[in-house]
């Protein structure tokens, strides 16, 4: 398997490692490609995302590493473009999708942020009903390319960050299901891969990736693909579980942002 990672965040955001130091850290561990995806930025919430007035260095920063490292290692300049994030400022080689609020009652409210926030959202919104929750948040992904041109859509089911074990409610209820489904007859269209993302793993919250079983199974019954993703926010987590991951999936489509952009 080539190793190669598309997700992968810097202390242009919030990762905790400069793009020089992931580079030779992904040179060491044998990749071949990797791509930054910096958060796009985020005008009402500052706290994450890469400020607007950093964006021009960023991209400098990383075209002049493509340029460095030519002979060892792919580079790419992305970004994770968040749904309700401002466009992007500079031209990117790539774009991940994802949906990290939700505009509830006139306020971007962040879904995966902690437990207590997200148990928050659900009672003030949706009067405790996790399912009401789950078909906005499912109904705003189904319009993710539609809304950020995105060429991989980000963890499809980020709403689930802090349900391992089915916690917080159960995700093979009839309601649960027919949402994701949804958003999935949706997105696969667009001939975009799905994120097999293993950063809540890394992060000890979850022990399967985004998204789950039963949606990798229904993705790739409705002919959709998939790319391996770690959501890195620390060279130590570079490529963090792929092996178990693509064996897992070995039935299904695995495609490289190469594939993607040709």
């Amino acid at each position: 398997m080539m190793l190669s990672d598309y997700h992968v965040h810097s202390t242009y955001c919030d990762g905790i490692d400069s793009p020089r130091e992931i580079v030779l850290s992904a040179i060491q561990k044998g990749m071949k490609r990797i791509g930054f995806s910096s958060h796009s930025y985020t005008a009402f919430d500052e706290s994450y995302c890469m400020p607007k007035a950093r964006t021009h260095a960023y991209r400098a920063e990383i075209v002049a590493l493509q340029k460095e490292f030519a002979d060892q290692i792919t580079i790419f300049c992305g970004i994770e473009q968040g749904y309700y994030a401002a466009p992007p400022q500079v031209p990117y080689d790539y774009a991940i999708g994802s949906v990290h609020y939700l505009l509830l009652g006139g306020k971007y409210e962040p879904i995966d942020e902690s437990r207590a926030i997200f148990c928050r959202i659900a009672k003030q919104y949706f009067g405790g009903d996790f399912y009401a929750l789950a078909e906005v948040y499912f109904e705003t992904v189904s319009h993710v390319i539609e809304k950020t041109n995105a060429q991989i859509i980000g963890h499809l089911d980020l709403i689930a960050k802090f349900n391992a074990d089915n916690a917080l409610f159960d995700e093979g209820n009839a309601r649960y299901v027919a949402a994701y489904q949804r958003a999935i007859d949706a997105l696969v269209p667009y001939r975009v891969p799905f994120e097999l993302n293993t950063g809540a793993i890394s992060r000890g919250l979850r022990s399967v990736p985004y998204p789950n079983e039963a949606m990798q199974a229904y993705i790739h019954q409705k002919g959709g693909s998939f790319i391996l993703s770690s959501d890195s926010h620390s060279r130590d987590t570079l490529c963090f579980g792929f092996a178990a991951c693509a064996e897992k999936a070995a039935s299904y489509r695995l495609v490289d942002l190469t594939d993607v952009l040709v």
